[in-house]
């Protein structure tokens, strides 16, 4: 008997173009604003990561395999231009479309599943509805009202272009339209979900798979949804390091007290002038700070020490 440790969580490799991304911005925590949500372009944000020379070997996986799990977040400034907080919602893609019929295979009456037209299928879409293009995805369901039926999927098990085929019932006056599988492109694809049999305890008992012409929501399972915060700030930790620990100077003459950047090589940073104000019998009031708009670069750090 061995024994080892095995993981059930792979990273993703999804394709930019099967993320969705949604932003919501507030200004502050105490904010009860009313949530409005930015669709962003996940394909010109989102960008994988490919191994290079420092972690593969194999020179043929350089820049083309991609690293599972990794990739490049590259935000807009201008969807950032405020202080304030940002969430980012990032999800798989959703697929809306309908249900054209709920139907059984002709060549075996067991196999339920759901044919969709893709005709009706967003034509950005139409290229995941392939031959098993669709095994994975998550499929809910939508009702009459518009409202989506809560804690209810299915997931897909095959999907395959597929031709109706008329066939006779017990009766030869009545006929039955049922599905077969087909090797060419059609505009129909029949997929098989689960659950879709009845329980062998209750045979009559047949798990809901869809309504025709019910509205849909398919959505790819390769990876789950993740919430990111972004806060932007005036300071950060850096920039309130200057005034704590960067050089600073204060001339006597002019009262310009000045903070340098010392990341920047001694750049000035801020400049504030100092004076106080007095009363009529010349005693000292308040003593001011005041920032500076217009910079005295003369009070450069580097010309002032030399």
């Amino acid at each position: 008997m061995s024994v080892g440790s095995y993981g059930t969580i792979r990273p993703a490799d999804v394709s930019p173009s099967d993320v969705e991304i949604f932003l919501h911005y507030v200004p502050n925590r105490l904010s009860t604003a009313e949530v409005t949500l930015t669709k962003l372009s996940s394909e010109n944000i989102l960008t994988p990561i490919c191994h290079n020379s420092k972690t593969t070997t194999v020179t043929a996986e350089r820049n083309t395999e991609l690293l599972g799990g990794l990739y490049n977040l590259k935000l807009s400034a201008s969807d950032f231009s405020d202080l304030g907080i940002y969430t980012l919602h990032i999800r798989p893609k959703q697929i809306r479309t309908t249900i054209m019929d709920c139907g059984i295979l002709a060549s075996l009456p067991s196999v339920r599943g759901i044919i969709v037209d893709l005709s009706k299928v967003p034509s950005t879409d139409r290229g995941k509805f392939t031959p098993q293009g669709l095994v994975g995805y998550r499929i809910e369901y939508i009702n009459n009202n518009g409202t989506k039926i809560p804690n209810f999927y299915r997931i897909v098990t095959s999907s395959f272009y597929c031709i109706p085929v008329v066939s006779n019932l017990t009766s030869s006056t009545q006929k039955a339209v049922r599905y077969q599988y087909s090797n060419s492109t059609t505009s129909l694809m029949f997929l098989t979900v689960t659950p879709s049999s009845a329980p062998t305890s209750r045979p009559n008992v047949v798990p809901f798979i869809g309504d025709p012409a019910q509205n849909i929501i398919l959505t790819n399972t390769f990876f789950n949804p993740t919430t990111v915060e972004v806060e932007m700030v005036e300071h950060d930790a850096s920039t309130l390091a200057h005034a704590l620990y960067g050089n600073q100077t204060r001339a006597l003459d002019s009262g310009v007290y000045t903070i340098y950047d010392n990341n920047n090589d001694n750049s000035i940073y801020k400049q504030y002038n100092l004076y106080e104000i007095k009363d009529e019998f010349n005693q000292t009031m308040v003593e001011v700070r005041e920032e500076r708009i217009d910079i005295d670069e003369t009070l450069n750090f580097d010309d002032i020490t030399q």
